[in-house]
């Protein structure tokens, strides 16, 4: 089993044993995801750059996790392979950004 699977084992097994699932559904785990989004985020307003790189370590780790539980769980939901879907929209993004036009530019595709 891989590493992600084995993740994705431990949160449907927690989601499971409270009897979860009944409010996991497409759009609350999408929805979840953009508050924990939010609250990452809310740990760098306000904050200078200098600042924002020296945030609570344990409470950035917690917002990530949460992001990364619920995307896993929607992922599941929708029997998407993790790893093909990220692999594949690599694949998408090197096309999309080719290096002798991207390196060092943060614009869009479509502005390159």
């Amino acid at each position: 089993m891989s590493e992600i699977n084995q993740i994705i084992s431990e949160l449907v097994s927690f989601r499971d044993e409270r009897n979860w699932e009944q409010f996991h559904n497409s759009k609350d785990l999408a929805l979840a995801i953009s508050v924990e989004a939010a609250e990452l985020n809310e740990l760098f307003l306000w904050k200078t750059k200098e600042e924002a790189e020296t945030i609570d370590r344990e409470k950035l780790s917690d917002e990530l996790a949460d992001i990364f539980a619920f995307s896993l769980l929607l992922a599941d939901k929708h029997g998407f392979n993790v790893k093909e879907i990220v692999m594949k929209k690599i694949r998408k993004n090197r096309e999309k950004y080719p290096v002798e036009r991207s390196r060092g530019n943060a614009k869009k595709y479509s502005d390159l």
